[in-house]
């Protein structure tokens, strides 16, 4: 990812996600999180522009947020893997639970 085209604050934060293809299931690790989107560490990445579906929950936050997104960014280099992804049509409700998040944990 060389060019910064994320929106808005991200913070650090280490939860599971759950990240399905139309065939494929995956459980991955984040690394950090925006209003906007979420990056995936020490994955091998799908090809940018690649679209999945994301379950998570929030730390605190017992309801499981369902989105859909896109493979903004990736990186496979020797020393770090993983791929930056934006979330796409995101409902009302949804984006504002992660902004609140983000703005509780940014400061």
């Amino acid at each position: 990812m060389t060019a910064e085209r994320r929106q808005g604050s991200r913070v650090p934060v280490q939860i599971w996600v759950e990240e399905s293809t139309d065939r494929e299931l995956y459980f991955q690790r984040s690394a950090n999180l925006s209003a906007g989107g979420i990056y995936l560490e020490n994955t091998i990445p799908h090809p940018v522009g690649t679209r999945v579906t994301l379950r998570f929950n929030l730390p605190g936050d017992d309801q499981k947020l369902e989105i859909k997104a896109e493979v903004v960014g990736a990186i496979a280099g020797e020393e770090e893997l993983g791929m930056g992804l934006k979330f796409l049509d995101l409902a009302d409700g949804e984006s504002e639970r992660i902004r609140r998040y983000v703005e509780r944990i940014g400061g």
